[in-house]
């Protein structure tokens, strides 16, 4: 018997009894769906991840004031000791492992144009946050140093912004005004899409960050100097560890804190975070497909015991095959066949389940997800590998069988 006849052979088998067959596949279906399903979705959410980091900006840490102790009470951020811009200025020149620091100042108001109004955040900072985060301009250029230094009336938006308030229309040297302060658009920043918060990165106007101070903050000269927080990028290649520590003992000393105490601000490293959900991310889809997994192992188990009742049902068939001339490795290979068929039209089923599984978690529960080939041919494959493993047995069993013993089995 050459391999198509025993092929066809399999699925006359098979359509004797449709009903044994589905039942026998079904745990074959929903265990290649199960896993094509669980690993789009893990994939998904590692992308999701991934473009947040991208977002973000690689080897980021934002200092902010905070961290101290009052009453034995452990105090969070924006209390006790307040940063400064000189803060920035001294991590930038003497922590040799930070490429830029960046002061920032953040606030929330409306921004008019004309008839057009959309509240945004407002953030006063220096084109060195635009290069700690990683953020190229799409159009226009970066502040001047004068601007900088003289609290000029200028402003770089978003794109969500920008769409807010011009539409189609070239934002560029048009003015607005922010808090009844008109300032000139002199650049548009490309898009950064959603953060780890699902917050919109695109909605925000930065101005210089004097003009923060001085003209929209109005703030008093005592407080001219101080910020809310600190953006800081470390150098590729440099340790974010070695970073961190040398930023917490050069504010320590900054800050005058007593050896013990706790200290007067915190830092955060923003990129370890994102890591670590990338990290959990990927354990949750490997618990999930080893879930998956378990569900196609519970099929294997029914294509076995499928088996053995044919082989028992049909050893009569078998004796007459071996009477004939059939050899023990044809009867191997045509129940081997037979199981194997019977799990790769489980897979091919349950692929289509698993798209359609897919499809339905992205349109309505909102996740993001990635379906791919290479999960596809993974459960396609692994259903094969079942079928081959499970059915192996049975088909073993009949080969064995001696041809006297099967025509007189009853």
């Amino acid at each position: 018997m050459n391999t198509l006849a025993a092929l066809r052979s399999a699925l006359r088998a098979l359509a004797a009894n449709k009903l044994r067959s589905v039942l026998t596949m079904l745990g074959i279906i929903i265990g290649v769906a199960a896993v094509i399903t669980m690993i789009a979705v893990g994939r998904g959410a590692t992308s999701r991840v991934q473009e947040q980091m991208k977002g973000l900006g690689s080897n980021i840490m934002l200092v902010l004031p905070g961290g101290v102790t009052a009453g034995g009470v452990r105090l969070g951020a924006q209390t006790g000791q307040m940063l400064t811009e000189d803060d920035a200025a001294a991590i930038a020149r003497e922590i040799p492992e930070v490429q830029v620091a960046a002061p920032n100042l953040r606030t929330g108001a409306q921004v008019v144009v004309g008839n057009t109004n959309w509240g945004t955040s407002i953030f006063g900072t220096t084109n060195d946050y635009l290069e700690a985060r990683e953020w190229p301009l799409a159009d226009g250029r970066l502040f001047e140093a004068a601007e900088l230094q003289g609290s000029a009336k200028v402003a770089i938006v978003g794109q969500t912004v920008a769409q807010q308030l011009f539409g189609d229309a070239d934002p560029l040297d048009q003015v607005i005004r922010v808090k009844k302060v008109p300032v000139t658009i002199v650049g548009v920043l490309e898009k950064k899409g959603q953060n780890s918060m699902g917050q919109d990165q695109d909605d925000i106007v930065i101005v210089p960050i004097s003009t923060y101070r001085n003209r929209i903050q109005g703030g008093t000269a005592g407080k001219l100097k101080r910020i809310g927080s600190i953006s800081v990028k470390v150098r590729e290649g440099q340790s974010m560890k070695d970073a961190e520590e040398g930023i917490k003992e050069l504010l320590r000393q900054r800050f005058k804190v007593q050896p013990g105490a706790d200290d007067p601000f915190s830092i955060r490293n923003l990129t370890e975070i994102l890591q670590a959900q990338e990290a959990s991310s990927r354990v949750m889809t490997m618990l999930l497909a080893a879930v998956a997994g378990i569900s196609l192992g519970v099929g294997g188990i029914g294509i076995m015991n499928i088996m053995l009742v044919s082989v028992t049902e049909r050893t009569r068939e078998i004796g007459l095959r071996m009477a004939v001339g059939a050899r023990g490795r044809d009867i191997l290979a045509q129940f081997l066949i037979e199981a194997i068929t019977l799990s790769l039209i489980g897979g091919a089923i349950g692929v289509v389940f698993g798209a359609a599984a897919t499809w339905a978690v992205g349109a309505f529960a909102g996740w993001q997800v990635s379906i791919s080939a290479g999960a596809i041919g993974l459960a396609a494959g692994f259903s094969a590998f079942v079928g081959v493993f499970f059915g192996f047995y049975p088909a073993r069993r009949a080969s064995k069988l001696l041809p006297i013993q099967a025509l007189r089995y009853e």
